[in-house]
């Protein structure tokens, strides 16, 4: 009996086992994400910092990092 009852433990591991083997892979379907838009990076005309354009605060052609930056002018 405990023969019959290790036969279909193996059968089961086997049959488990084939199964994984045959399906794909989940990461080969998933299709990778969009990527994200690329900012301009814009360097502060006071401290030279680098920062997005989007955060960026304009005066006319001058870029700043900050408030306390953009009232100090360009350095």
């Amino acid at each position: 009996m405990k023969y019959l009852l290790l036969a279909a433990l193996l059968l089961v591991a086997w049959a488990i086992w084939r199964h994984q083997r045959r399906s794909p892979p989940p990461a080969a379907t998933r299709r990778p994400p969009p990527a994200l838009p690329v900012d301009q990076m814009v360097a502060c005309a006071h401290c030279g910092t680098h920062v997005p354009q989007s955060e960026a605060l304009m005066d006319g052609p001058h870029a700043y990092c900050s408030p306390q930056h953009l009232q100090r002018g360009p350095a």
